[in-house]
């Protein structure tokens, strides 16, 4: 198994083979709470006038996205998995649109396969993975809108690299750094209306869900559905 661990939307449009576009401030930690939650799948688009065409498409769906991390204007929920965590969405569809996270998965054409990646399900992400044994894995970082490295999402991808490699990890030194470092806009006061602190635990709860979320095609669009890890 060969895995290379790629950086940005550049490094989604290389991907190849099994990848995991990975995004842990919030996009994908925020999906698993959505599933947790009664979502029925959630529809991931790069742009916000394609979700608000799919709102037209399926008016019964739900809007669920930032910019520059804040709820865009006419959307139900931003990208907060404290927001929705109390939610109960009944079999809803979501329709999702964010600034790094879901271009990630956009710009990953060259894929075999597309997993999400965070840390709430990274222990089912390495099963997963693990199981199939493919030739080729790309753990893709999706960072800061896509343009800028971010320690949180290096971060798991080195955590399931190197879990994948029966090598030693440290989550609690990660979670540590990340308090301090890019994880601290998190529990800056001046971000709590879209940002609460409590987002910070949430999307560093490690291995809270057993599941995976994969990318696959339904009525001609791409649609993040639960996959069992094993």
């Amino acid at each position: 198994m060969h895995i290379e661990i790629l950086q940005l939307t550049e490094g989604a449009r290389r991907a190849i083979g099994t990848t995991v576009v990975i995004d842990v401030f919030r996009a994908f930690s925020t999906a698993c709470y959505l599933f947790n939650a009664g979502a029925g799948r959630v529809i991931p688009v790069e742009q916000v006038d394609d979700a608000f065409k799919l709102k037209e498409r399926f008016p019964d769906s739900i809007l669920l996205g930032e910019r520059y991390e804040k709820k865009v204007d006419g959307f139900d929920f931003g990208n907060s998995p404290t927001h929705i965590s109390k939610c109960d969405f009944g079999g809803r569809t979501i329709v999702m649109t964010t600034s790094s996270g879901t271009k990630g998965l956009m710009n990953a054409t060259g894929a075999e396969e597309i997993l999400t990646g965070s840390f709430v399900n990274a222990g089912a992400i390495v099963k997963y993975i693990a199981k199939r044994q493919p030739a080729k894995v790309s753990l893709v970082c999706m960072g800061y809108e896509g343009r800028r490295i971010t320690q949180e999402d290096t971060f798991l991808a080195e955590f399931i690299k190197d879990k994948l490699l029966n090598l030693q990890t440290d989550f609690q030194k990660m979670k540590d750094l990340l308090r301090v470092g890019d994880g601290a806009r998190l529990l800056d006061p001046a971000n709590h209306e879209w940002s609460p602190a409590s987002d910070f635990d949430l999307c560093l709860a490690l291995d809270r869900f057993d599941f995976v979320l994969k990318l696959e095609d339904e009525e001609g669009l791409k649609v993040l559905k639960v996959t069992a890890a094993d």
